[in-house]
């Protein structure tokens, strides 16, 4: 059977796959787990329940999937704080600030409204290995936690809990805003209110898309997912540059002046440089995925910037830098994450973060984001293989050695197999997009007759 949990919580089709049955299952089984042990006893001697932080992305799945969600934590004894709409980041942000037990997102992220998730927090903010989420997953179909009395959980309204975040991520600022001008594109997501505020409040002056929520408008044709009408508005507006998030604004891209798009590896390097220089940046060291563009650990190399790389997924880089007490890491895809400010990705902090660095400096988004050149990069999905014979088969080693010999030190090659279904990834980096473009179809080639099922 496939695990239940994926690389970020639990999701799938809302009310099909992702039902309330399941919703209340799982967060009796979490409130099983994540009130054992120490943490557990602590609670007992204090006479007190545990605390739980649940909160939402706009999509019209999640009010009931939240009600579920409620229940399941109120009838194992867990006293729920209802935060309402609010981004992920806050939601984590949140449970560190108030030192709740644990707390649940319910959001799928950059999917469409259809889709939803459930996604699981631990005291401190932080995302749960995937041992905790196997012990929840395990919980599921035994006896829950049942307190009667005083002992059941109750449910209440977070009322400032959006307003907190607000005046934590303005305190996180190193400078102002004043005489930018910013286009926000919300995705009709969890940031539709958040993030217009916030760069308000800290000076720039802004110009919204994608902030009417209906429901079912999430990330539907805007976002960090669509970006065309950014760029447009960007150029529309005479704007200084334009930030686009997911549906649970987790993720921040930009757009500079001219409509060019800066992803998250050039977010990465601006912002790795700017805190090198004011002395922010741990061991002078970024972390990032093996799918971040060789020009970002070259413009890196040149500055002294030590690079350390994961594995995919935003968990892993949350790993390293909690390894290293490491400062600033993330995705290409824009997940970006200073763990100074934030225990994770956080796509509100990051655009301000940016925006602060233009007004620090004086420069364009342009300028800033020239700090490193994006080498072509080229993926080919190769699907319907054995991709767990990948790793054994020495004519695919031996092609990849070929392909890395004749790049040399001016590309590279990662063979990366789904773990989630039949497929092989095949992604080349080059300094010509033609050569990048004919290794990777050379290698793609290869795999599917080795691996064919």
């Amino acid at each position: 059977m496939p695990r239940l949990f994926g690389t970020d919580g639990v999701r799938g089709l809302a009310n099909r796959e992702l039902t309330a049955d399941l919703a209340l299952g799982l967060a009796q089984a979490a409130a099983a787990v994540l009130t054992q042990g120490r943490h557990a006893d602590e609670l007992r001697a204090a006479g007190r329940r545990p605390v739980a932080v649940v909160a939402r992305d706009p999509r019209v799945s999640g009010e009931f999937l939240t009600a579920a969600v409620s229940a399941g934590l109120a009838s194992s004894g867990v006293d729920v704080l209802d935060a309402g709409v609010i981004p992920t980041p806050a939601t984590a942000f949140l449970i560190d600030s108030i030192r709740a037990d644990f707390g649940v997102m319910i959001s799928a992220s950059h999917n469409p409204a259809p889709d939803n998730g459930i996604k699981f927090f631990s005291f401190g903010g932080t995302k749960l290995p995937d041992e905790v989420e196997d012990r929840i997953e395990s919980y599921l179909g035994r006896q829950k936690l049942a307190p009667t009395g005083d002992g059941v959980g109750r449910v209440r309204r977070f009322a400032d809990a959006e307003d907190r975040y607000v005046v934590h991520l303005l305190a996180t600022l190193p400078n102002r805003l004043e005489g930018l001008k910013v286009v926000l594109d919300c995705a009709h997501g969890a940031a539709a209110g958040v993030s217009p505020e916030t760069f308000r409040d800290a000076g720039a002056e802004v110009v919204v898309i994608g902030a009417d929520p209906d429901g079912m408008n999430i990330n539907d044709g805007v976002g960090s997912t669509h970006l065309e009408p950014l760029q447009r508005a960007v150029r529309e507006h005479g704007a200084d540059l334009g930030i686009a998030h997911d549906g649970d604004a987790d993720r921040c891209l930009a757009v500079d002046a001219d409509g060019n798009v800066v992803d998250g590896d050039r977010i990465m390097a601006i912002l790795a440089v700017s805190m090198q220089e004011r002395g922010t940046l741990t061991d002078d060291t970024l972390v990032v995925t093996v799918m971040s563009n060789l020009g970002l650990r070259r413009a890196m190399a040149e500055r002294g910037i030590r690079v350390v790389e994961t594995k995919v997924g935003d968990r892993y880089v949350l790993e390293a830098l909690a390894e290293g007490g490491f400062a600033l890491g993330g995705e290409q895809s824009g997940h970006v994450i200073m763990s100074e400010f934030a225990t994770t990705g956080d796509g509100v902090l990051t655009g301000l973060h940016l925006a602060a660095e233009m007004a620090r400096t004086g420069r364009t988004l342009a300028e800033l984001a020239s700090v490193m050149t994006v080498y072509p990069q080229v993926l080919v999905n190769v699907r319907d293989v054995d991709h767990h014979a990948m790793a054994d088969d020495a004519e695919i080693a031996a092609a990849v050695r070929a392909a890395e010999a004749e790049l040399g030190d001016t590309g590279r090659v990662l063979l990366r197999p789904s773990g989630t279904e039949p497929m092989v990834r095949v992604m080349v980096e080059a300094a010509d997009q033609q050569v990048a473009e004919a290794h990777a179809e050379r290698l793609a080639a290869i795999v599917r007759e080795r691996l064919a099922n």
